[in-house]
């Protein structure tokens, strides 16, 4: 029996050993049940719940080619967080005669098996929802407060060391001559002269 395996993380903010842990348990799988793993497909900071994801769709793609019987993954939810793509996705496996399977999560065969799998891909995406809303409620709380919520910053402001906007005095006073000139008239080019005869730069450091 041949397997692939499939890894992903879902944010800039994790690390590549996420992939490698992935990898080594489902390698661990794989030799203690006589499989033969072919290939790893691997999405490095894409979110399970979309399916635009090119490592999955190439397997996915490469599943009709007959090239493989298994596809392993660590859990579930590296797979789906999307109980709509969970299941149509696995319904094209099933039809080119693969095989899911969670190594850290095993599904008995029968009816109980397919409740336990349907509560699993229930929680994964409950998950992902939760953790949503709680990043939302986190970055509106933030912004609530004047504190930055990610991104290269704003012209015209600093951010201290706890996260709070504070008006920079050096380049304040030319954002508001900026928009002054603008409302008298001038157009954008000529402002953006006038910023960059007076060395102010984005936050990369660019004209």
């Amino acid at each position: 029996m041949t397997a692939v395996i499939y890894a992903r993380y879902s944010s800039d903010n994790q690390r590549e050993e996420s992939i490698e842990g992935q990898i080594r348990e489902c390698t661990a799988y794989a030799e203690k049940n006589g499989i033969t793993v072919i290939k790893h497909y691997i999405d490095r900071a894409f979110s399970a719940k979309t399916d635009n994801r090119p490592e999955f769709q190439q397997m996915i793609k490469d599943s009709g080619k007959k090239l493989f019987d298994v596809v392993l993954v660590w859990k579930f939810d590296r797979f789906a967080r999307n109980r709509f793509n969970s299941a149509n996705y696995k319904m094209i496996l099933k039809k080119n005669g693969v095989h899911l399977i969670s190594v850290m999560e095993p599904i008995a065969e029968g009816s109980q098996g397919i409740l336990v799998e349907t509560l699993l891909e229930g929680m994964a995406e409950y998950y992902s929802a939760e953790l949503s809303e709680k990043v939302i409620r986190g970055q509106t709380e933030n912004a609530l407060k004047g504190k930055c919520t990610g991104g290269t910053g704003t012209i015209g402001y600093k951010i201290d060391e706890e996260k709070f906007y504070h008006l920079d005095p050096l380049t304040a006073p030319l954002v508001l001559e900026a928009f002054q000139r603008y409302d008298n008239g001038d157009k954008m080019v000529e402002i953006v002269n006038f910023l960059n005869d007076k060395g102010v730069r984005n936050m990369l450091a660019a004209k």
